[in-house]
């Protein structure tokens, strides 16, 4: 048993994922307590689908490709916020209207341009592939995204709580607002190489949300939502080395069945409180 967890850290690639994976699993699952708390999970979706456009464009002008995704999701969130404040129309729907349209735009910019970059590995990442050079792009975006957010979090927080509150305790709400939104957009840049641009939704919301129902104080919500996101990550990891399948996919799977079995648990604790209280009042 020891040897099925050994066996693949010998090989340097697998380190290379490993490494890349755990600073990846780490800043989402920071940044996903507040994009729980704050409900912007379809944000999270429109911006790792919006990059798309943004890759192959930098790619076409020769610039780094990380320069181009982000520039790509933020101006994504930029517009959602531009045309929600200047419309009737509720923030979901302009997301979902924007997030499609930019998805839309790079799947055809892809077809059109000839790259040395297959789709695939765009979509749903290349977790195994990770070289070097990558692999530190990866972990210094990650730690400095970490850092802001464990900074500031107090200032987050109370953001994501209580907009109004945040505003009336002197909190420049406005740099807030596009703050998250940048680090976010630098996360999911961080991300899509490990993941791709579709599962990388399912890293910025899974350890929040179980998280969540796990515990209720923020401390303990940060903390537990790191260790689902690094146990994800590294059983996901090695599982796909065993069984030869995509490496994001079956993280995704673990986060899946650890949702599952958090919403279990929080039931079955319900119940015994609701049966505890209810022989006390008796």
């Amino acid at each position: 048993m020891f040897e099925y967890f050994i066996e693949p850290l010998s090989y340097s690639f697998m380190q290379h994922a490993l490494f890349a994976g755990t600073a990846v699993a780490i800043v989402c699952a920071v940044l996903s307590c507040y994009l729980v708390l704050k409900g912007w999970a379809l944000m999270g979706d429109a911006i790792s689908h919006a990059v798309l456009p943004g890759v192959i464009l930098a790619y076409v002008l020769a610039l780094p490709l990380s320069i181009g995704a982000f520039i790509s999701g933020l101006s994504c969130a930029l517009l959602t916020g531009y045309v929600k404040d200047n419309s009737r129309i509720k923030e979901d729907t302009v997301m979902g209207i924007v997030f499609s349209a930019l998805f839309a735009l790079g799947i055809v910019l892809f077809a059109k341009i000839e790259t040395e970059h297959h789709l695939t590995h765009i979509l749903f990442g290349n977790m195994l592939g990770v070289v070097a050079a990558d692999m530190w792009q990866i972990v210094i975006t990650s730690v400095i995204v970490t850092l802001i957010l464990t900074v500031k979090y107090k200032d987050f927080m109370l953001y994501c709580f209580d907009k109004s509150h945040a505003k009336v305790a002197g909190l420049n709400v406005k740099l807030l607002h596009y703050g998250l939104l940048s680090l976010m957009a630098l996360a999911i840049v961080a991300s899509i190489q490990i993941v791709g641009v579709i599962m990388v939704v399912a890293m910025l919301i899974g350890p929040g949300i179980i998280a969540l129902m796990l515990t209720k104080q923020f401390g303990w919500m940060m903390f537990t939502a790191c260790v689902v996101s690094l146990v994800s990550t590294f059983a996901g990891v090695i599982i796909s080395y065993h069984i030869d399948g995509a490496t994001s996919s079956c993280i995704v799977l673990i986060q899946s069945a650890l949702f599952i079995a958090a919403l279990a648990f929080s039931k079955w604790k319900d119940k015994v409180i609701q049966r505890q209280l209810s022989q006390v009042v008796q």
